[in-house]
C-alpha cells in the first residue's frame, strides 16, 4: 500500500473513500478469446485523497503488472465527434504557440493520430513515444514528418531537442506523478524552454457524477484543476492556461519553465471544495451503483435486449463493477480493430454497429454522453428505434 502522496509527498495517512477489488488490470488490451477474457489478470483499487494537495490515487496500484503493447487499443478517432475535438485542439495549439516548422514531441502518443495531425497542420517535425504505437495504421506518406519510439518515456529522451512537448491521457496512468513531471521539467530546460501541454481526465466530474465507470485500475492517478496546477507549480512550471474541454470531461494545462515563483492559476479550485466533493461521492456512490444495477437487470428480466455502446475502459469498469454478464446482450464499438475481440473480465464479445440490424436491441446504453447524438444518428440510419440513454 502506498500511503505517501505521490503528488506532494505528504506522509500523513490519507483518507480512503472508494474500492473495487479484483478488477481487470487493463481495459483496452485486445483479448482474443473468451477464456482469456474471463481469466484476465486482476488487481485491487482503493482510492485515497490527500488533504494537502487534493490528489487522488490508488494506494494498491502495482505498476509492474502493466503490459502496454501494440495490442493496446485506445484510439477514439473513428468517431467524427472526437476527430472534430482533436482537430480543434491541434489548431488551437498551433496558432497559440506558433507551432510551424518546429520540433514537437508527444509522450504517450498512442497510435500517433494526434501527433501526425499536429505535424501536418504546422509543417512540424515530430517524435512520438508509446509502446502501443503501430506503424501499419498510417500510409507511408503520412509518416514522413514523424518518427516513433515504441517504448516508455524515460531519461534518454530528455536529450531530444524540441519546441513543444504534449502528453495526452497518459499522466493518469503514471503512479509516481511527481517524479515523472520532474523528468518532463528537466526536458523543458534542456530543450530550450519548450512549451508543455497535458490533457487528462477530470476527477471532479467523476466525483460529482459518481461516475464509477470512469474509475479503473490503469488509472492510478486522478487530478482536478487544483491538484494538477499545484503539481505543475511545485516543479517550477508556470501555468499559461488551465481549463476543461470535451464536454468538461478533460483537463488541459499549458505551461512553460518559470522565471519566477509560479503563482496559482485562477481556475484552481480550493482544497476545501474538492474535499467536500469527495465526501459527497462517498455518501452517494452506493445509490448510484444500485440505480444502474436495477436499471439493467430489470430490463433484462422484462425480456428486453440491452446493448452497451462503447467497449473501452468505461464499459470494462461498468460491466465488471456491476457484475453484468448475460444481462447485457451486446457490446458495440465503431472501432473495427476491436470487432471479434472480448471484454476483459466479463467476456462479452465486441461487435460492430451493423450487427444490431439482425440482433436489434431494445435499450442502448451509451458509455459516454459526449457521443450520444452520434450514436442516435447511427441507430436511426439502421432504422433502429431503441431507447438510448447515456451514463
Amino acid at each position: 500500500m502506498r500511503t505517501n502522496c505521490p503528488n506532494c509527498g505528504a506522509t500523513e495517512t490519507p483518507e480512503l473513500f472508494y474500492e473495487h477489488l479484483n478488477l481487470p488490470i487493463h481495459s483496452c488490451l485486445l483479448v482474443a478469446t473468451v477464456d482469456e477474457a474471463v481469466n484476465f489478470p486482476t488487481g485491487d483499487l482503493r482510492l485515497a485523497y490527500c488533504r494537502f494537495c487534493g490528489f487522488i490515487w490508488n494506494v494498491d496500484f502495482q505498476p509492474e503488472l502493466m503490459r502496454y503493447s501494440a495490442a493496446y487499443e485506445e484510439t477514439q478517432v473513428f468517431s467524427a465527434h472526437f476527430r472534430e475535438f482533436q482537430s480543434a485542439l491541434v489548431n488551437r495549439w498551433v496558432d497559440r504557440y506558433g507551432l510551424r516548422n518546429r520540433q514537437v514531441l508527444e509522450i504517450g502518443c498512442g497510435k500517433g493520430d494526434f501527433l501526425l495531425e499536429l505535424c501536418e497542420r504546422g509543417h512540424n517535425i515530430g517524435l512520438g513515444i508509446d509502446p502501443s504505437y503501430r506503424p501499419d495504421r498510417h500510409e507511408p506518406k503520412a509518416l514522413q514528418r514523424a518518427v516513433f519510439a515504441t517504448e516508455l518515456y524515460n531519461e534518454a529522451h530528455t536529450d531530444q531537442k524540441c519546441d513543444f512537448i504534449c502528453c495526452r491521457h497518459t499522466l493518469e496512468h503514471i503512479c509516481d506523478v511527481r517524479e515523472f513531471m520532474k523528468l518532463v521539467q528537466r526536458h523543458t530546460d534542456g530543450a530550450g524552454h519548450a512549451i508543455v501541454a497535458f490533457e487528462l481526465p477530470d476527477v471532479e466530474r467523476v466525483l460529482t457524477e459518481q461516475a464509477f465507470w470512469d474509475i479503473y485500475y490503469e488509472h492510478c492517478s486522478y487530478f482536478s484543476l487544483g491538484s494538477l496546477g499545484r503539481l505543475f507549480r511545485s516543479i517550477n512550471l508556470e501555468i499559461l492556461d488551465l481549463y476543461k474541454e470535451f464536454d468538461e470531461q478533460y483537463l488541459i494545462v499549458e505551461a512553460q519553465p518559470a522565471k519566477a515563483t509560479p503563482r496559482p492559476h485562477a481556475a484552481e479550485e480550493a482544497l476545501e471544495q474538492l474535499a467536500s466533493t469527495v465526501q459527497e461521492f462517498k455518501s452517494s456512490i452506493t445509490s448510484r451503483l444500485d440505480h444502474w444495477n436495477r436499471y439493467v437487470r430489470e430490463h433484462h428480466a422484462a425480456g428486453r435486449r440491452v446493448a452497451v455502446w462503447g467497449s473501452g475502459s468505461k464499459a470494462v469498469a461498468f460491466l465488471n463493477r456491476l457484475d453484468l454478464r448475460k444481462e447485457v446482450a451486446a457490446v458495440i464499438d465503431i472501432n473495427p480493430h476491436k470487432h471479434g475481440k472480448f471484454l476483459a473480465g466479463t467476456g462479452h464479445q465486441i461487435v460492430s454497429p451493423q450487427s444490431l440490424r439482425t440482433d436489434r436491441p431494445d435499450v442502448v446504453i451509451a458509455m459516454n454522453p459526449a457521443y450520444l447524438q452520434e450514436i442516435r444518428n447511427d441507430l436511426l440510419q439502421m432504422d433502429i428505434h431503441a431507447s438510448v440513454v447515456a451514463l
